[in-house]
């Protein structure tokens, strides 16, 4: 089998792989070495408290309260050593000495006198191997009194020197009476301070030192484990011994005691009492032994919930408590609590104080940091805290990443999981803010009220739980809160619980029933929110076409899941979260698994039981499992699945035999009251040749079934498989997990290493997945990826890539102090003095420090702006980073605007002004958006990098930034970006306020100077417009200052008609965004001026974006280029014989197709993609310029030298219509009816106060007729009209009645679309 050394799942005995436990481990102090500090643990803390001197003195008060060397010698720490195991190893799960060691006694040994409190502490770890596969601990540490006269000795020795060297210390500055009458006045603390750390005293004090004792299991029973540890550990205690030698009882659990197989329960002898462990059945949730309880009394359900939604979209999380046990639990929890999703990244629930470094690492994680109680959240300074979750659990609270995106249904939610904890008494507030109502809810339980025949309620009487409730601070809000989206509350449920009216006995007590109980009825509510959201999700995997060799190789290129299709079911509101959560690891590898267990036989034991609960929604479910709502679904699977277990307590599956005397010489086996005993090595160390009890009752089928379970209950996958999809997803082999050792300064350097490969490695298929997404359908032709992207999607990629690159910027950042510097050994006292020197070298060394608001990225650009600003702009410098816009944009030989200076520097300030945004973090994402959507990211990045001598000064010489050639490569992936277009700062940012430079070009040929009129401009983008702006008269140049247009669409241009000479021919006008750089050109090419053209005073322009253009990639920009302003030729309209455009029948109904075309794909997409419609409508190739070749052609010109248009022709057929006696001809209604239509609005738009010409007023009879849907009926009307034969030659498109009803087929398409027009297009009219 391939699982060796996989979480105790294969051996060569034939009991071993079915043992509870794997090995017993006592750790202590070794009386032969002696005191040794434990100097990584020291080094740690000395540097937590004396934070920087640097800061201000903000740390002075931790180093005042004795944290560093200054410390009293019973606060230090000193070296704990494995004293025994037992076995010496097993070959299924080799020992690991450092990790055991280490995670035992994670700040290493402690010491106390009898004047302090020395309660026994239980805490349990995980040991997670490079491949993924875990074993668990289970420590107890108690103290001891020390025997050893020498360690005694040393103690008061260590604590001589302390008062010498303290008093040295603080010696005050001047011998002056009157200043100091004696050191104590001086230094208030230093008296006060012995007193406070117990100082010791030989003579007079008892010295105790910590020991533990600890189970080593292949599974997690925690409960068990720690009831076996507490009876050991009491039957030391206590003044009677224990019924037979403790060795005894320690053979049993190693050699005798079973795992229970999947779905049974088992029963075995502690010293004192039975142990009852239960193990889930294969259709149930996995194991898991941790109270629930406690993180939801911690935590509270809001923090809970938050906390849970950041580890799903796999941002670091960081949690910090005193209690050892608390860390561990609330990281099992929340692992557990994301079934059928399991965490794929750094998981270290204890972090030893060695590997501290581990906090740099610029992965996801989940890691707990203990707390020595003294420093509050604010002395924590940590690498980086942009995507940071930081969970202090002992103070309740909860620090969240920005951009946390809400989970689903929230409210919905938390008022479920709060309707499960008040029926176990627990205020969903959690304990810290209990409130009146929640300390009534905690000594009161719903059932116990029901059931109690005293109280008032009869015991069948349903309780008014709502009534009860109503106080209750989480509900009314929530109530409240739900109100607003109109969904009534009144009927809040209080589940009962099974256990208040179960028949049956369960065998363990209640206290540990009701644990779980609760465990199960959360799990089951956490589980069924993933079972309702990815109801459907099977039907979105893409099966490989090829065979499963082939697609491990090709496993990045691949696309496992339509996320796209799959997102455009989603309920709006769900699409923040899934569409970051589908980008996470933990859903690949749940889509991995997937593929790789297609077929039923080898299937995943969690993604089994998934399916299974799936299918059974699936069938539950009348509704089309594909079309999903937002309506919330209670879990029903609550009581099912706590039968389960309640049927286990209550019929125990199997006993285990008692523990029996073993063949022990004499005198072995001593009991020495409050000492735990040197254990007996011969008689442990080696199990029975033949185990009876476990050939007899457990046949050979059951364990190898039970070893398979275990195997892939814990490995998931078989190690071929794992290394393929490691190598696949992620960043390195080796880094999922930090190996637990003495860590050299060369292990370091390769962890460093994998971790930079890794991040370049996740830059290139971040930038990959990017433009696979942009370029869209042209790169699902060329063989990549997907059809389609949305603009949620969008957003979520750049927001990840933002997560990266600060990510890349804190990797070996120097946070206070260079953590690394220094390590040393207080054995003697010339070393204390040697050591205190360099603590002084050490603080007095001073680096630039990250600033406080946590951006890594952005305090580095922080620090380039002050070093710029402060040196002189002088030779290469003042170049370097500074571009003339005029080098990006295309050059125009017509006149053009001044150029746009553009640097690293004035992007930094254009994000400095804008005032909405608050923090680094916020700033930073800013800053990356602006430089995307200009393409300068991978040039400003270059130029920030140039500055060596700043990166040095930031940077440990193994960060990221400072590796040369990986830093390279990661810039030319950057630079890929400029190949498409981004406008993900000016989409993002939409209410802040910008600068606009407009630019107006009046025709050099026809006298723009003689202009006597006052011009005015309007600009509209997608997100509003600016009003009527007076431009100041022979002004052709300005800026201004308004609230984000978003993508410019239109301008209005006009005069008031005043003065002489009130006549003007604009070529074209250009507008500029000031911050992003955008240039769009509005082509005219026509008169604005009474008795000219078309008589127009105003025209409304259709702008097009100019194409950027970097010298750096001269590539071509694939995203398809907006359409622009019709052109001069097409636009005016003379009908005159000599310039007619000569179309045939033909190109006009192909021009008429491809506007309709147009505008039903617009619609078609999905709504965050779509562009300007007044594009489709007025553009180059827009509906109304097809229109005006279908009436262009064929037109009569009466008149020789004045030009005719086509409204002209429209007000003649007004005219006749309007004449018409109503009973002439006698025509049908509907005739009537479009008759009316069409003079009605023809009688509108001549009487709008806007002076926007014949070709204008044309423009808008089209638009209006798009959006009423009448263009078809009007087509019809006109077809039909005597005027038409009056004006039109017999050869026109018009007369044509085949053509006109293809035309009118055509137009038809439009009316299912509800087409809202841009406001510009019809100001002035109101219908």
């Amino acid at each position: 089998m391939s699982g060796d050394g996989g979480g105790g799942s294969s051996g060569s005995s034939s009991s071993a792989p079915g043992r509870f436990a794997d090995y017993f481990v006592i750790c202590g102090l070794d009386t032969e070495t002696g005191l040794e500090p434990d100097e990584l643990s020291a080094l740690c803390q000395y540097i937590q408290a004396s934070k920087a001197q640097d800061g201000g003195g903000r740390f002075i008060s931790s180093s005042a309260e004795g944290e560093n060397f200054e410390q009293t010698p019973l606060r230090r720490t000193f070296k704990s050593k494995v004293l025994a195991r037992y076995p010496e190893n097993v070959e299924w799960n080799p020992f690991d000495q450092d990790a055991v060691g280490m995670l035992c006694m994670p700040k290493g040994l402690s010491f106390k006198t009898q004047a302090d409190a020395r309660e026994p502490q239980f805490h349990s770890f995980i040991i997670t191997r490079e491949d993924g596969s875990r074993t668990f601990g289970f420590s107890l540490t108690f103290y001891e009194e020390v025997t050893s006269k020498q360690i005694c000795s040393a103690m008061q020795t260590l604590y001589h020197m302390h008062n010498a060297e303290y008093d040295i210390l603080h010696i005050p500055p001047t011998n002056d009476k009157d200043n100091c009458s004696s050191i104590e006045d001086c230094n208030g603390t230093s008296v006060s301070k012995l007193q406070r750390f117990n100082s010791y005293d030989i003579s007079r004090d008892t010295l105790f030192v910590s020991k533990c004792i600890c189970l080593i299991t292949p599974m997690s029973f925690m409960k068990a484990c720690r009831k076996v540890l507490e009876q050991l550990h009491q039957a030391v205690t206590s003044p009677q011994p224990p019924p037979l030698p403790l060795e005894s009882f320690i053979y049993n659990i190693l050699y005798e005691v079973p795992l229970p197989p999947a779905g049974r329960s088992l029963k075995f002898s502690g010293v004192y009492g039975p142990v009852i462990c239960q193990r889930p059945s294969t259709s149930e949730l996995p194991l898991f032994d941790f109270p629930v309880k406690e993180v939801f009394e911690l935590l509270g359900v809001e923090n809970m919930v938050q906390l849970f939604t950041c580890a799903l979209l796999e941002f670091q999380i960081l949690l910090y408590s005193q209690h050892y046990q608390r860390l561990m639990t609330v990281a099992e929890t929340i692992t557990a609590l994301m079934f059928p999703f399991q965490w794929q990244h750094v998981y270290v629930p204890i972090l030893p104080a060695s590997l501290l470094h581990f906090l740099d690492a610029p992965v996801p994680y989940l890691m707990g940091l203990h707390s020595n109680g003294l420093d509050d959240r604010s002395k924590l300074e940590l690498p980086q805290e942009a995507n940071l979750c930081f969970v202090d659990i002992d103070n309740h609270y909860v620090e969240l990443p920005e951009d946390l995106p809400q989970f689903p249904n929230k409210l919905e939610f938390i008022q479920e999981v709060s309707e499960i904890l008040m029926a176990f008494g627990i205020s969903p507030e959690g304990n810290l803010h209990c409130s009146e109502s929640a300390s009534k809810m905690k000594s009161l339980r719903t059932c116990d009220i029901v059931s109690d025949k005293r109280n008032g309620n009869l015991g069948g009487t349903p309780l008014n739980s709502y009534e009860l409730l109503k106080e209750n601070e989480t509900i009314a809000r929530l109530q409240a809160l739900v109100k607003r989206t109109g969904v009534s509350l009144e009927k809040l449920e209080v589940r009962e619980e099974i256990g208040s009216k179960k028949d049956l006995k369960v065998q363990c007590d209640e206290e540990e029933f009701k644990v779980y109980q609760l465990n199960i009825q959360v799990r089951e509510v956490f589980a069924n929110r993933f079972t309702q959201m990815f109801a459907d999700y099977e039907v979105f995997v893409i099966q490989p076409s090829q065979d499963k060799e082939s697609w491990f190789t090709n496993r990045e290129q691949m696309q496992n899941f339509d996320k796209a299709s799959f997102l455009s079911d989603q309920p709006e509101p769900y699409l923040p979260f899934l569409s970051r959560f589908l980008e996470t690891q933990m859903f690949a590898s749940f889509i991995d698994n997937k593929i790789m267990y297609h077929d039923d036989d080898d299937k995943d034991p969690i993604l089994r039981v998934f399916d299974s609960r799936v299918d059974k929604i699936r069938l539950l479910n009348v509704r089309t499992p594909t079309l999903r709502t937002s309506m919330y679904q209670k879990c029903t699977t609550i009581d099912e699945a706590e039968k389960a277990i309640e049927l286990r307590l209550a019929k125990i599956d199997h006993t285990a035999v008692h523990p029996h005397l073993l063949d022990m010489k004499i005198g072995q086996g001593k009991y020495e009251p409050g000492f735990f005993p040197k254990l007996q090595s011969d008689v442990l160390s080696t199990g029975p040749a033949s185990n009876k009890w476990t050939k007899r009752n457990a046949p050979a089928q059951w364990r190898r079934k039970d070893r398979q379970k275990q195997h892939t209950e814990h490995l998931r996958l078989d190690n071929d498989q794992r290394e393929y999809i490691q190598e696949a997803r992620n960043l390195g082999s080796t880094i999922r997990q930090p190996k637990l050792s003495n860590l050299s300064p060369s292990v370091i350097a390769q962890t460093n290493w994998k971790f930079v490969e890794g991040l370049l490695k996740e830059c290139r298929n971040k930038t990959k997945r990017m433009l696979v997404e942009k370029m869209g359908r042209e790169a699902v032709e060329l063989g990549h990826g997907e059809v389609n992207i949305t603009g949620v999607e969008e957003n979520t990629l750049i927001a990840s890539l933002c997560d990266l690159l600060e990510r890349i910027w804190s990797h070996g950042l120097q946070v206070k102090q260079d953590r690394s510097c220094t390590t040393f050994i207080l054995k003697d006292r010339a070393s204390v003095y040697s050591a205190t020197t360099q603590i002084w070298a050490f603080q007095t060394s001073k680096r630039p420090t990250l600033h406080k608001g946590k951006s890594a990225l952005w305090s580095h650009l922080l620090h380039y702006q002050e070093n710029r600003q402060r040196k002189p702009t002088s030779g290469s410098i003042s170049t370097s980073g500074i571009l003339l816009d005029s080098e990006r944009r295309k050059s125009d030989a017509s006149p053009a605007m001044s150029p746009l200076r553009v640097s690293l520097i004035q992007d930094m300030r254009h994000i400095q002004n804008i005032s909405e945004i608050k923090t680094d973090v916020g700033k930073a994402r800013a800053w990356v958006r602006l430089s995307m959507e200009k393409k300068l990211l991978s040039r400003h990045l270059k130029h920030l990098l140039s500055d060596h001598e700043l990166t040095k000064k930031l940077y440990k010489r193994y960060a990221f930034l400072r590796c040369d050639d990986e830093k390279e490569q990661f810039l030319y992936h950057l630079l890929s970006f400029n190949a498409v277009d981004y406008f993900c700062f000016t989409n993002v940012f939409t209410t802040i306020l910008i600068p606009y430079h407009i630019l107006i070009v009046p025709s050099k040929k026809l006298g723009g100077s003689m202009f006597t009129a006052n011009p005015w401009i309007c600009i509209s983008g997608e997100l509003g417009e600016t009003g009527v702006l007076q431009i100041p008269r022979n002004t052709l140049e300005m800026t201004f200052e308004c609230q984000n247009l978003g993508k410019l669409t239109t301008v209005q241009i006009g005069h008031d008609n005043s003065g002489l000479y009130a006549k003007w021919l604009v070529e074209y006008v250009m507008v500029r965004n000031e911050v992003t750089g955008h240039t769009y050109k509005f082509p005219c090419g026509r008169w604005l001026g009474k008795g000219i053209d078309d008589g127009s005073l105003e025209r409304i322009l259709v702008g097009e974006l100019l194409t950027s253009h970097s010298e750096v990639d001269e590539r071509q920009c694939r995203t398809p280029p907006l359409q622009q302003s019709p052109s001069m030729i097409r636009r005016f309209v003379t009908i005159s014989p000599n310039n007619k455009p000569k179309l045939n029948t033909g190109q006009i109904q192909e021009s008429i197709g491809e506007a309709v075309n147009g505008i039903v794909k617009h619609f078609h997409k999905p709504e965050k993609e779509r562009g300007s419609l007044t594009l489709l409508l007025c553009g180059e190739g827009g509906l109304v310029s097809a229109l005006e070749q279908v009436f262009q052609h064929g037109f009569k010109s009466s008149r020789l030298f004045k030009n005719v248009f086509i409204w002209d022709f429209l007000e003649k057929a007004q005219g006749y219509y309007e004449a018409l006696d109503q009973n002439e001809l006698a025509p049908e209604e509907n005739w009537q009816k479009r008759a009316r239509s069409f003079c009605h609005f023809v009688t509108a738009i001549n009487n709008t106060p806007r002076n926007i010409g014949k070709d204008g007023k044309f423009q808008m009879l089209v638009c209006l007729g798009a959006r009423d849907h009448l263009l078809h009926h009007w087509i019809a009307l006109l077809a039909d009209c005597p005027i038409t034969t009056q004006m039109y030659e017999d050869t026109a498109l018009i007369k044509d009645h085949t053509l006109v009803n293809s035309l009118i087929r055509v137009l038809q398409t439009l009316q299912e679309f509800n087409i809202i027009l841009e406001a510009s297009l019809v100001k002035g009219i109101d219908i």
